[in-house]
């Protein structure tokens, strides 16, 4: 009996030991606001008409609301493997992310990777967030959220190159890739490096559908700088009639290609930033070319732990039409209610000439060339 009692306990003991070595996390967030816009349109259409101002219960006044699953297994000598599972859905009526193909949901539409971490740093596969996005982020008082920051100018030019806002499958750069590799190294004296490839699966094609990107980052003293190089074949293959108009077939055309060169200094609270892109991508479907520089500069001030303000200004200028240009101006204060609760209140206006339309907040399109004013209050709950 008391081998039997003491072989239990053994393999409790064992069964315990392997859980800790493990781990599961469920999380999420919820991010909801009231929205006013001066100016509204039913799509980022080339020809979209502006429909007036409108309110609206809006998702995503800062990032976009999420839930996923996340686990990491530690297999010894300081090597681990971890997963992680993460999709988008709108708070105000529960439907998941966008996918890559256009009008199609995913449940897992942001993160579906597994990979491995060690001293030699870390490698992810599958659906990620693109390393790309990480550094503007870092280099952006605005830290690229969904109210006028880098990343909705950055969206700006994919919308004047055509991209109808209704996939993820972005002409110039990528929010999101799938069927990605991403590297990340460790530091080393504050610097560090991340490289994706995106194998496109083409048959016959090696390059078809292909992504390359590749992103050199320092981080030390309250300096954060960041420089961006990405490559993508076959972008943007679906027209904006899909799926009347069949998606452009695969040829392994180099046709997206995004620069990008950013730093943030922040020291005693107060920070500030600046950018520069330059951009040019080839849609297949309509057989233009298009050629973009983006630049922005932003300034904010943490008064403390819990309360901050941050503006940003941002230019997008088209090379080939001199017409065509926006400039965006927004600003925004943020506090801590708790440790998971935040309430914000943010207000951007842009000034759209031409054909241009750069957007305050992602999803909510403005016609071209027309100027256009946003506020928000929202809160942003994390479990």
């Amino acid at each position: 009996m008391k081998l039997k009692y003491g072989s239990l306990a053994a393999l409790a003991l064992f069964a315990s030991a392997a859980h800790a070595q493990s781990s599961v996390t469920l999380y999420g967030v919820l991010d909801s606001g009231l929205l006013y816009q001066s100016t509204n349109a039913a799509s980022f259409a080339p020809n979209a008409k502006n429909l007036g101002h409108a309110w609206q219960l809006k998702d995503g006044g800062i990032y976009s609301s999420i839930w996923g699953l996340k686990g990491t297994e530690d297999i010894g000598g300081g090597y681990h493997i971890n997963f992680k599972l993460q999709g988008s859905f709108t708070s105000n009526n529960g439907k998941p992310g966008l996918s890559d193909t256009p009008g199609a949901t995913a449940l897992f539409n942001q993160f579906a990777t597994v990979g491995a971490s060690g001293p030699f740093g870390t490698i992810d596969a599958g659906r990620q967030i693109v390393p790309m996005i990480y550094a503007m982020a870092d280099t952006d008082v605005r830290n690229a959220q969904y109210f006028g920051s880098i990343l909705t100018a950055w969206l700006g030019l994919n919308q004047a190159a055509g991209w109808p806002g209704t996939s993820t499958n972005a002409p110039i750069g990528a929010l999101y890739d799938s069927n990605a590799i991403v590297y990340n190294s460790p530091k080393f004296y504050g610097a560090s490096l991340a490289l994706e490839y995106a194998p496109g699966g083409v048959a016959g094609q090696f390059q078809g559908g292909t992504r390359e990107s590749a992103v050199l980052k320092y981080s030390n003293y309250g300096l954060n700088v960041a420089a961006v190089y990405y490559s993508g074949h076959d972008t943007n293959p679906f027209p904006a009639t899909y799926p009347t108009t069949p998606a452009v077939p695969a040829t392994g055309l180099n046709n997206n290609n995004l620069y990008y060169i950013g730093a943030l200094y922040t020291i005693s609270g107060f920070s500030v930033s600046g950018s520069f892109s330059s951009a040019n991508s080839y849609n297949s479907s309509s057989h233009t070319s298009y050629n973009f520089e983006m630049a922005s500069g932003g300034l904010g001030y943490q008064f403390n732990p819990s309360f901050k303000i941050t503006s940003g200004y941002y230019y997008l200028k088209d090379r080939n039409h001199s017409q065509n240009h926006s400039s965006e101006f927004a600003v925004g204060a943020e506090y801590n209610l708790s440790k998971a609760t935040k309430a914000y209140a943010q207000v951007g206006y842009v000034s759209n000439k031409g054909t241009m339309n750069q957007t305050i907040i992602y999803g909510a399109p403005v016609a071209p060339g027309v100027s256009t004013t946003a506020a928000m209050i929202g809160i942003r709950h994390t479990f």
